[in-house]
């Protein structure tokens, strides 16, 4: 079947296996040359792609809870949806979640993914307890931080190349509603922006959306939204009512033009500096979930999504020099991210490291490849990297010099046997 990303590029003809239970796993590992596993498939580019899939979506039961503790076990097709359509009326929120529900927990893991709480709470593998992999030669271990730890670091952002996740052990955080008190500022400018964060870095969480089109005294000016879980209110998890997408828009729709008047009333929507709310999780976290299949937005050739991070040291420089390269270029994006990232792990491939991180969407063109190695060579230059999970088109240099323990991740390969295990991106950034 064709397959690909959530950006939609690139598009392969690949074998998708389902298999339901570990013997059939096992076998459908033993039967395949080369493989990689997948979840729900919202990786952005090409990291669960390779010619044969395992997909992990009917390992999909919870295994145990305590109640007390908040200690989970679940298999890895468990999707985060259905962890907060479960707990959630319980009294518990996963510890950390991305920008969008739809993403299995092994997923969570193999991109070690971080929200808006990064700065206090870390990624999603600081709350994982353990693992239960199988790997390239049918053997199975049970993989922590005291056993098999080399296996546990390098798979928990590892992006599936160091075996197959089939269950996980995590901790959830207890909470008294399903509600959020909000606060949003608006920031004339990135310096305002990057100011603000820091004056409010005691909030437990914080995002900022970003005018990236907005140029001279107004660059970088921003919405910053930040949240509390609150006191009050039910513990329902009344979810949206999802709309669709129907149709591939003209890929000509969304640009510099469109992009910027739409930046120019989102941003002058608020007219006050600050404005306090009240909100349910789902749209505050999960904005874009009520839009099935938004991805179509960007038409039939695809987008490319881009996030990198720079170190705090650097961060306020680069991001400036980021921003007019874009601007000066015209290639908006209506959906662009500011965090704060605090300290990263010891995980080899995880992204985060304490400092500005910026995401964008772009359509797939070749004006906006070149613009991107442009972006590229001022991340580095400011000792940065881009996050794998959203790549779908960095060279194999770039990944090197951005994760520069990448021999350590080919190391822990080697032993434990995934010499088989292997997707289009790990065959592009030439990851043994």
């Amino acid at each position: 079947m064709k397959l690909s990303g959530w950006g939609r590029c690139p598009v392969v003809e690949a074998q998708v296996l389902a298999p339901d239970t570990l013997a059939v796993m096992r076998r459908d590992v033993a039967d395949s040359d080369a493989f990689i596993a997948r979840g729900l498939g919202r990786s952005y580019g090409d990291s669960a792609l390779a010619p044969v899939v395992l997909s992990a979506l009917r390992l999909d039961r919870l295994l145990a809870f305590d109640d007390e503790t908040g200690e989970l076990e679940c298999e890895a097709g468990v999707s985060l949806d259905t962890l907060l359509k479960v707990f959630v009326p319980k009294g518990w929120f996963l510890p950390v979640t991305p920008g969008t529900s739809f993403v299995s927990v092994g997923g969570a893991v193999a991109s070690d993914v971080h929200g808006k709480n990064h700065h206090g709470a870390g990624s999603f593998s600081a709350h994982v307890l353990g693992l239960k992999m199988l790997l390239g030669n049918g053997e199975v271990l049970d993989c922590d931080r005291t056993s098999h730890a080399d296996l546990f670091r390098a798979t928990c952002g590892g992006m599936g190349l160091t075996g197959i996740i089939l269950a996980v052990r995590l901790r959830l955080q207890r909470i008294a509603s399903a509600w959020m008190r909000t606060t949003t500022l608006k920031a004339n400018n990135l310096d305002d922006a990057l100011d603000l964060f820091e004056a409010r870095r005691d909030a437990t969480y914080s995002v900022a959306w970003i005018d990236c089109l907005a140029r001279g005294r107004a660059l970088g000016r921003s919405l910053l939204m930040l949240g509390e879980h609150d006191a009050k209110g039910e513990l329902a998890d009344t979810a949206d009512h999802i709309r669709s997408v129907p149709v591939d828009f003209p890929a000509g729709l969304l640009n510099r033009y469109s992009v910027a008047a739409f930046n120019t009333l989102y941003y002058h929507r608020q007219l006050r500096r600050e404005v306090d709310g009240r909100s349910h999780f789902r749209p505050y976290f999960y904005p874009l979930d009520g839009i099935r299949d938004w991805n179509r937005l960007y038409g039939k050739p695809g987008f490319l999504q881009y996030q990198c991070v720079l170190p705090a040291q650097s961060g306020r420089e680069g991001m400036k020099l980021l921003l007019e390269t874009i601007a000066q270029a015209g290639e908006g994006s209506f959906l662009a991210v500011l965090k704060i990232f605090g300290p990263g792990n010891d995980n080899p491939l995880s992204f985060p490291m304490a400092g500005p991180t910026l995401a964008l969407d772009f359509r797939n063109t070749p004006k906006v490849r070149e613009l991107l190695e442009r972006l590229d060579a001022i991340v580095l230059d400011h000792g940065g990297r881009l996050y794998l999970t959203k790549d779908a088109r960095m060279s194999a240099a770039t990944f090197k010099r951005g994760y520069p323990r990448w021999e350590e991740m080919a190391q822990v390969r080697t032993r434990h046997h995934a010499e088989r295990i292997a997707s289009l991106q790990s065959r592009r950034l030439e990851i043994p």
